[in-house]
Protein backbone atom coordinates (compact mmCIF):
# COMPACT_ATOMS: atom_id res chain seq x y z
CA UNK A 1 0.00 0.00 0.00
CA UNK A 2 1.07 3.24 -0.73
CA UNK A 3 -0.03 6.72 0.37
CA UNK A 4 0.39 10.13 -1.45
CA UNK A 5 0.37 13.24 -0.05
CA UNK A 6 0.59 16.53 -2.43
CA UNK A 7 1.28 19.76 -1.38
CA UNK A 8 1.94 23.41 -2.62
CA UNK A 9 -1.12 24.41 -4.15
CA UNK A 10 -2.98 27.71 -3.77
CA UNK A 11 -4.04 30.55 -5.68
CA UNK A 12 -2.04 32.35 -8.00
CA UNK A 13 -2.15 35.11 -10.72
CA UNK A 14 -1.81 34.37 -13.97
CA UNK A 15 1.92 34.36 -15.07
CA UNK A 16 2.96 32.91 -11.97
CA UNK A 17 4.33 29.90 -10.89
CA UNK A 18 3.81 27.07 -8.24
CA UNK A 19 5.86 24.23 -7.34
CA UNK A 20 3.49 20.89 -6.28
CA UNK A 21 4.79 17.83 -4.19
CA UNK A 22 3.77 14.55 -4.21
CA UNK A 23 5.67 12.51 -0.86
CA UNK A 24 4.57 8.85 -0.84
CA UNK A 25 5.06 6.20 1.80
CA UNK A 26 6.75 3.21 1.21
CA UNK A 27 10.43 1.81 0.76
CA UNK A 28 9.94 1.15 -3.04
CA UNK A 29 9.14 4.53 -4.32
CA UNK A 30 11.94 4.62 -7.08
CA UNK A 31 9.70 1.40 -8.63
CA UNK A 32 6.95 3.37 -9.15
CA UNK A 33 5.83 5.30 -11.70
CA UNK A 34 4.43 8.61 -11.19
CA UNK A 35 1.49 11.01 -12.12
CA UNK A 36 0.03 14.00 -12.42
CA UNK A 37 -4.20 14.38 -13.53
CA UNK A 38 -6.01 17.86 -12.73
CA UNK A 39 -10.19 17.99 -12.25
CA UNK A 40 -11.50 21.31 -13.05
CA UNK A 41 -15.23 22.01 -12.23
CA UNK A 42 -17.35 20.15 -14.20
CA UNK A 43 -14.88 18.17 -15.99
CA UNK A 44 -13.68 15.20 -16.28
CA UNK A 45 -10.36 14.25 -14.97
CA UNK A 46 -7.70 14.85 -17.13
CA UNK A 47 -3.74 13.50 -17.19
CA UNK A 48 -0.98 16.39 -16.72
CA UNK A 49 2.05 14.42 -16.63
CA UNK A 50 3.73 11.48 -15.80
CA UNK A 51 7.05 10.10 -15.08
CA UNK A 52 8.80 6.93 -15.09
CA UNK A 53 10.11 5.04 -11.45
CA UNK A 54 14.09 5.69 -12.88
CA UNK A 55 12.78 8.90 -14.59
CA UNK A 56 14.08 8.59 -17.25
CA UNK A 57 10.85 8.82 -19.31
CA UNK A 58 8.40 11.74 -18.70
CA UNK A 59 5.14 12.74 -20.71
CA UNK A 60 3.10 15.87 -20.71
CA UNK A 61 -0.05 17.20 -22.44
CA UNK A 62 0.16 19.29 -25.02
CA UNK A 63 -1.68 22.07 -23.41
CA UNK A 64 1.52 21.97 -20.15
CA UNK A 65 4.12 21.49 -22.91
CA UNK A 66 7.07 24.56 -22.31
CA UNK A 67 5.65 25.44 -18.80
CA UNK A 68 5.70 22.03 -16.89
CA UNK A 69 8.28 20.04 -15.61
CA UNK A 70 8.04 16.83 -13.58
CA UNK A 71 10.77 15.52 -11.82
CA UNK A 72 11.14 13.34 -8.78
CA UNK A 73 13.85 12.72 -6.05
CA UNK A 74 13.49 9.01 -5.43
CA UNK A 75 15.60 9.61 -2.05
CA UNK A 76 13.19 11.87 -0.49
CA UNK A 77 10.32 9.82 -2.01
CA UNK A 78 8.75 12.55 -3.62
CA UNK A 79 7.55 13.52 -7.41
CA UNK A 80 7.38 17.42 -8.04
CA UNK A 81 5.42 19.41 -10.42
CA UNK A 82 7.00 22.83 -11.08
CA UNK A 83 4.41 24.95 -13.17
CA UNK A 84 5.59 28.24 -15.23
CA UNK A 85 3.44 30.68 -16.65
CA UNK A 86 0.26 29.43 -15.48
CA UNK A 87 -2.92 30.01 -16.63
CA UNK A 88 -6.41 30.54 -15.68
CA UNK A 89 -7.70 27.36 -17.39
CA UNK A 90 -4.64 25.71 -15.16
CA UNK A 91 -7.18 25.60 -12.88
CA UNK A 92 -8.10 22.58 -11.03
CA UNK A 93 -7.89 19.96 -7.99
CA UNK A 94 -4.10 18.35 -9.08
CA UNK A 95 -4.10 14.52 -7.99
CA UNK A 96 -0.89 12.47 -7.98
CA UNK A 97 -0.98 8.81 -8.84
CA UNK A 98 1.28 5.80 -8.46
CA UNK A 99 1.76 2.91 -11.04
CA UNK A 100 3.31 -0.49 -9.74
CA UNK A 101 3.84 -0.78 -13.08
CA UNK A 102 6.96 1.69 -13.13
CA UNK A 103 5.84 3.48 -15.98
CA UNK A 104 5.06 6.56 -17.28
CA UNK A 105 1.08 5.82 -18.47
CA UNK A 106 -0.66 8.72 -19.76
CA UNK A 107 -4.02 6.65 -18.82
CA UNK A 108 -5.46 7.04 -15.32
CA UNK A 109 -6.33 3.38 -15.36
CA UNK A 110 -2.46 2.90 -15.14
CA UNK A 111 -2.52 3.90 -11.48
CA UNK A 112 -3.24 2.37 -8.08
CA UNK A 113 -2.85 4.71 -5.46
CA UNK A 114 -3.98 8.36 -5.89
CA UNK A 115 -3.67 11.36 -3.12
CA UNK A 116 -6.07 13.63 -2.15
CA UNK A 117 -5.65 16.57 -4.10
CA UNK A 118 -4.61 19.93 -4.02
CA UNK A 119 -5.93 23.23 -5.17
CA UNK A 120 -4.71 25.52 -7.70
CA UNK A 121 -6.40 28.68 -8.71
CA UNK A 122 -5.36 30.89 -11.40
CA UNK A 123 -6.29 34.19 -10.98
CA UNK A 124 -6.54 36.80 -14.51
Amino acid sequence: QVQLVESGGGLVQAGGSLRLSCAASGRTFRNYGMGWFRQAPGKEREFVSAISGGGVSTDYIDAVKGRFTISRDNAKNTVYLQMNSLKPEDTAVYYCAASRSGLAYVSARGYDYWGQGTQVTVSS
